[in-house]
């Protein structure tokens, strides 16, 4: 096997752990700051009026965004930036809401 072979290979493998370790970070932040109004999978709460995330259209930079920066048509939390979360975690939570199905 050629160094540059051994060096993708280990770069896929770096890419895949840090990958999995965001994943498992994003959802842990996601049950904790998320899942009371969005359900812990996603499904949304209508007596609540929170929306299903699961499923949705949106690119992981656009949830990240509102989560960061809010909306001013959404209603609270979301019409300001989330309280204490950092840039890092809004994109976790972001991924780990892409893959509900």
């Amino acid at each position: 096997m050629s160094m540059k072979t051994k060096a993708a290979l280990a770069a896929m493998l770096l890419t895949a752990v840090t990958v999995s370790f965001a994943a498992e970070d994003g959802a842990a932040t996601y049950k904790k700051k998320c899942a009371g109004c969005h359900g812990a999978n996603g499904e949304g709460k209508p007596a609540v009026t929170a929306p299903a995330l699961r499923g949705r259209k949106l690119e992981a930079s656009q949830i990240a965004q509102h989560l960061t920066k809010g909306e001013a048509g959404s209603k609270p939390p979301h019409n300001k930036a989330l309280a204490g979360i950092t840039e890092e975690q809004a994109t976790a939570i972001a991924e780990y809401i892409k893959t509900l199905k």
